[in-house]
């Protein structure tokens, strides 16, 4: 189940098989690095479309690291074929995402010119050899992880390994880890080096994508959405929760990253946009009675709730409409007796509005009608 585990991690659900074909039901259709296509290739070149002259495909490997590469020798790749592409040094194995127009879609969407940008080429399609040895490297993935946190422990370097994963022709092997400080890990690579016998490479990932690598479930009871499916992380402030009018706590706020959610700024855009027809919530209300500060807002009930200072105790939610109405008048000098003439009251589940006609406002003196 350990050595399954490796290939789930890779977008299969069962190895490959010796020759090294993939069929669309060994690949897991709702894996993150799963392609849908919902444009389907058209008769135009892709010349006439974009500007490319030469054909390029997406190829993944381990968890989410997906790369373009150069399609030579006019191959005839699908998805699903396992691949020989250039590595640094030697050659990897990765499995092709996708190719031809939503290729090249993707790579304008993340800011990818091959003028500009070096693009590593496709060697060919893997061989059953190429296949095996790429499984018997993936297979020894589990226990160089154990291995090398055993000599992290020894060294007692302050540093967190998360995962392991080795090129496909077995030369190279790249450790994940996290760590606060800076890490002197000039020892630890001597000594991987010579036990493992390949080059080895540190890459410093962050606690976001930390959980995006390892998984597991969140308050909502579903999978992690950034093992699930976000690629892409955008920075989320605490203004995203108090825009939405949730309490600050932190550990409520916080995710298995020990960052804020991410989920926070997904809704965030429809509450800044509603917002904005709301009146400021600074301005006090200032009425016969007392003067009236704000609490909360509710958007969706579009009330704005407010307090006397004198008189906490009385807390009334008022329509935008009347909070725009009293302020209006208030930079009159005029002065309604309460704010329980514009309340909106609830009487069991029953919502019960006061309703403001012209003709109440002419006897709060709201008005120069006569």
């Amino acid at each position: 189940m350990e050595n399954y585990q490796q290939y789930l991690q890779r977008g299969l659900n069962k190895p490959p098989g010796p020759s090294g074909a993939i069929s669309i039901r060994e690949m897991i259709s709702c894996s993150k690095m799963s392609v849908f296509p919902y444009i389907k290739q058209t008769g135009c070149s892709l010349t006439d479309v974009f500007g490319f002259k030469k054909e390029y495909a997406e190829v993944r490997f381990k968890h989410n690291r997906k790369e373009f590469f150069e399609i030579c020798h006019d191959m005839k790749l699908t998805v699903g074929d396992i691949v020989a592409v250039e590595g640094n040094p030697g050659h990897d194995i990765g499995i092709i995402s996708t190719s031809g127009y939503l290729a090249i879609r993707q790579m304008i969407r993340k800011n990818i010119d091959p003028e500009k940008h070096e693009v590593k080429k496709i060697f060919r399609k893997a061989k059953a050899s190429d296949v095996q040895r790429w499984m018997m490297s993936v297979e020894n993935e589990p226990s160089a992880l154990k291995r090398t946190r055993r000599v992290i422990l020894d060294l007692r370097l302050d540093m967190k390994l998360n995962d392991v994963e080795f090129q496909g022709d077995g030369t190279k092997v790249i450790f994940y880890y996290t760590a606060e400080d800076r890490v002197d890990f000039r020892e630890l690579i001597k000594i991987l080096a010579r036990e493992f016998r390949v080059r080895v490479e540190m890459k410093q990932i962050g606690a976001r994508q930390e959980s995006a690598r390892l998984g597991g479930l969140g308050p909502c009871g579903r999978e992690l959405c950034c093992a699930a499916w976000i690629n892409n992380f955008q920075s989320v402030s605490t203004q995203s929760a108090r825009t939405q009018q949730i309490v600050l706590n932190p550990q409520k706020l916080a995710g298995q990253c020990t960052k804020l959610k991410c989920c926070l700024n997904f809704e965030y855009p429809v509450y800044a946009e509603a917002l904005k027809k709301f009146p400021d919530s600074n301005i006090n209300l200032r009425t016969k009675k007392g003067v009236g500060t704000h609490i909360k807002s509710d958007i969706f009930r579009n009330l704005m709730w407010y307090t006397y200072t004198d008189d906490k105790s009385c807390i009334l939610g008022l329509s935008t409409e009347s909070v725009n109405l009293i302020i209006e008048q208030n930079k009159k000098g005029k002065f309604p007796p309460n704010l329980e003439d514009f309340a909106k009251m609830t009487d069991g589940n029953v919502d019960i509005e006061h309703a403001v006609g012209q003709d109440d406002i002419r006897k709060m003196g709201l008005t120069d009608d006569k």
